[in-house]
């Protein structure tokens, strides 16, 4: 059983093909345009998914060694994102799905990020988590700690109420000059820098919430006070700058990670999302997992990022369960209790 997957949700175009839930390609378009506009101009990352996604599902199939005609199901992400993305993605998995006669499957995008810890590359690659886990979901979006009791049913016991971890560290980054996108280039820097060296803002939020606007307010009005006394105090400290911020960030997501580990009693722990390409955070998982006796499960870094593989196998799911789309389903920019059955007390299914 073949599926095709398709993710269009932000500026990166990608096409995975999943046999029986293996995954036999993952092929991927990212967009450097807006690199000088310093974030993602909705306007130009459609029209660079409009020239992408052909190609990109072209060379999909091909590295599957399959012909189209083979596929079974088509997977899409149906949002949340970027509205212009999603609709090139959307638009032509309807068209591709309907020429070829088979069943679409819409995707949720966080659930997929959630999930992508069970792609597998091969027959004998069976270390992905067991029902209950928590998933710490971490990215420029959304900072999320997940309840998984299934692949359909997941529990949001907190998340953001303002900016999410990426966000900030985007946004820091900015502000210091660093360029864009922030993520990478903060976390290059803080290998080489002092953590221990500022101190920043950390904000004390009841529960399982997070809140990072008090630390990039914080940051910004050390660094311009810094700047009076030294113009060149960027320069000068900048890998210092990175590890400090960096390891701020770190602590307040794995204070609020702990609490809900201990609250539940599940030790069964994952990241998903693009900060969880974060160098800082994946060791403190790993220190966490020796400390706490944690089982923890920590993406490959090709799967951090956005990604069709992680589309394929929610959507090989989804396929089991023939949860199929009909052809009229529209995509969607935010989560709603629409389109995603949410409710007030963030229990969230497919």
């Amino acid at each position: 059983m073949y599926i095709l997957a398709i993710e269009s949700s932000c500026d990166d175009t990608s096409a995975a093909v999943l046999r029986d839930g293996i995954l036999l390609s993952n092929v991927t378009a990212s967009q450097s345009v807006h690199e000088e506009y310093g974030g993602v101009v909705p306007e130009l990352a459609s029209r660079a998914h409009q020239q992408n996604i052909v190609p990109v599902v072209d060379a999909a199939i091909k590295r599957a060694s399959i012909m189209k005609e083979d596929l079974n199901a088509v997977a899409f992400t149906r949002g949340p994102g970027l509205m212009g993305s999603l609709l090139v993605g959307v638009s032509f998995a309807k068209g591709f799905a309907r020429s070829l006669g088979i069943p679409m499957i819409d995707v949720n995008h966080l659930q997929g990020h959630v999930l992508a810890h069970f792609i597998r590359e091969s027959e004998d690659d069976n270390d992905q988590p067991t029902f209950p886990y928590l998933c710490l979901l971490v990215s420029g979006g959304n900072s999320q700690i997940v309840k998984v009791n299934s692949y359909k049913d997941m529990e949001i016991l907190g998340q953001t109420i303002d900016d999410a971890a990426g966000e900030a560290i985007d946004k820091c980054s900015k502000v210091m000059g660093l360029g864009y996108p922030g993520g990478p280039i903060i976390d290059k820097l803080a290998r080489q820098g002092n953590a221990d060296a500022f101190e920043f803002s950390k904000p004390d939020i009841a529960g399982y919430d997070y809140s990072f606007s008090g630390l990039k307010t914080s940051f910004l009005y050390h660094l311009r006070d810094w700047l009076k006394e030294d113009p060149d105090f960027i320069e000068h400290h900048k890998e210092d700058l990175a590890a400090s911020l960096e390891k701020t960030i770190v602590d307040i997501l794995m204070k609020k990670l702990r609490k809900a580990v201990k609250d539940t009693g599940i030790r069964q722990v994952a990241v998903a999302g693009g900060v969880s390409a974060n160098n800082g955070l994946r060791n403190a998982f790993r220190d966490h997992a020796r400390r706490y006796h944690w089982k923890i499960f920590i993406p490959k870094f090709s799967y951090t990022t956005d990604n069709a593989a992680m589309i394929g196998i929610t959507g090989y799911f989804k396929y089991l369960d023939k949860d199929f789309a009909s052809i009229d389903l529209p995509a969607y920019a935010r989560v709603t209790n629409q389109n995603v059955g949410q409710s007030s007390s963030h229990k969230t299914q497919s």
